[in-house]
């Protein structure tokens, strides 16, 4: 597995960024949205969000003085990768497991 399917899934380990990133299938947030309805800090949410995106799972623009997030494609299409390759090994061995 590459380091950057490692990195997506362990940011995705975290039920506070599962969370975050359940918020933002909605659209892009600003930080302070993400942060409102959770119990961590601000500060406590910017660091998840810059492991999201260090794992390419969110991406952010600067719209006037807000940094908006939204779902970033690129880590979310590796970590599918990584498990339609996962099943294509696995699954003929839970079959012919089954088949016994």
């Amino acid at each position: 597995m590459g380091a950057r399917v490692e990195r997506a899934l362990d940011a995705l380990g975290s039920p506070t960024r599962r969370a975050i990133v359940r918020m933002l299938t909605a659209g892009p947030r600003a930080v302070g949205e993400i942060a409102e309805p959770l119990p961590i800090s601000r500060p406590a949410v910017s660091k998840h969000l810059r492991l999201l995106e260090d794992a390419r799972l969110v991406k952010h623009e600067a719209r006037g003085n807000r940094t908006v997030f939204a779902l970033d494609s690129t880590g979310f299409d590796l970590v599918r990768a990584w498990l339609d390759d996962f099943w294509d090994d696995a699954l003929p061995r839970f079959i012919a497991e089954a088949e016994k």
